[in-house]
């Protein structure tokens, strides 16, 4: 059992509520910090969990981990106060704004030496859980540029470091925001059918890195929710590609392969309770749902996959999204948002201190 203390209320911190009540024998939320009591109030309505606004009572209660789900603006003061108490941390939003955000940050860590990891979870994506297999099986052969239009900021760089297999490399950042109209359709709060027009914002940026592989972004804030606007993805390499949910590449006599990725859900057109199963190429699998029969969205299978290796990491284990590359993406995201601020300049990414050597 995986006992967790929430830092935080709202939209983001409910994913870890929902998870810890569909998996109750894998986790628990022993208590939640919030910023006042009429919070407070509602968190022990809505979730049955002790809840208050004083740090010392909610750090009382059994926790192996802090998960810290706040605003970005106070993020770097609460990582701070963390590191100094010796809590064992993971970091749901961004760690900071600036660069003097991310330099705090680090030197807090360095010099209490901190226990953090970041809930980066779109590598535990089903689908991008799928792409990083294939490219780790080398069908698509070394991996030189990826073109995404799902995700904004530091979710894309993330991606885009993981696609690539990129570190901490310099980097050299252009773009350019545009806007277009388009009707709204749905948000955190659910459908609107109102068909009221809004101005949305379109942002298309270039990443060359100084290894010569290169990305690109293309991503308008409505793809996170919007039923018209789709969600693309293409990652080549010197063999192959993986465009969208099919996978083209050479086979060992260069003859040309196409295969798509099968998603397999139980309860689609069935009686049988809804939950994923995985997703497979040919008759392998690429990717197994680390939680079978959970009643949980691919955001949340990815979160719970997160919360899972943190226990493990608080254990004493391996890393598997450290806070030098949670800084990397946050600075890289900086960057990006500089260069479409300032279109036609190239915004220049350097080694930042929290590269490893």
């Amino acid at each position: 059992m995986t006992r967790i203390v929430i830092i935080g209320n709202g939209w983001r911190a409910n994913y870890f509520h929902r998870i810890a009540k569909e998996l109750p024998d894998e986790f628990q939320i022993s208590a939640v910090i919030t910023r006042s009591r009429e919070k407070a109030s509602e968190v022990a309505v809505q979730w049955g969990v002790p809840a208050t606004t004083d740090w010392n009572e909610g750090l009382h209660f059994p926790h192996d981990y802090v998960i810290l789900c706040v605003n970005r603006a106070v993020t770097t003061d609460f990582l701070q106060r963390l590191f100094e108490l010796g809590e064992a941390v993971l970091c749901e939003t961004p760690p900071g704004y600036s660069a003097e955000d991310f330099q705090k940050i680090w030197d807090a860590a360095q010099t209490h030496q901190a226990r953090a990891q970041i809930c980066e979870q779109y590598q535990f994506w089903p689908l991008y859980s799928s792409c990083l297999e294939v490219i780790r099986r080398g069908l698509p052969g070394e991996v030189s540029n990826v073109s995404l239009s799902a995700v904004h900021g530091y979710h894309a760089v993330s991606l885009f470091r993981k696609f690539l297999g990129v570190g901490f490399e310099d980097c050299a950042v252009s773009g350019k925001r545009y806007e277009f109209d388009v009707t709204y359709t749905m948000g955190r709060d659910g459908y609107d059918e109102s068909g009221r027009v809004i101005r949305a914002a379109r942002d298309m940026v270039s990443l060359d890195f100084a290894n010569g592989k290169s990305a690109f972004l293309d991503f308008s804030d409505e793809q996170y929710f919007s039923p018209i606007r789709t969600r693309r993805m293409n990652i080549q390499g010197v063999r192959g590609e993986i465009n969208d949910l099919t996978v083209r590449y050479l086979n060992a006599e260069n003859r040309p392969v196409t295969l798509p990725f099968v998603r397999l859900d139980d309860g689609v057109n069935n009686i049988q309770g809804w939950s994923h199963q995985g997703i497979m190429l040919g008759s392998a699998f690429l990717y197994r749902n680390p939680f079978p029969g959970a009643k949980l969205n691919d955001d949340e299978i990815a979160v719970a996959t997160a919360m899972r290796r943190m226990k493990e990491y608080a254990d004493g284990g391996r890393e598997f999204y450290s806070l030098s590359d949670g800084l990397q993406d946050a600075y890289l995201a900086c960057r990006m948002d500089e260069a479409v601020r300032n279109p036609g300049t190239v915004v220049e990414a350097v080694r930042q201190p929290w590269a490893e050597l």
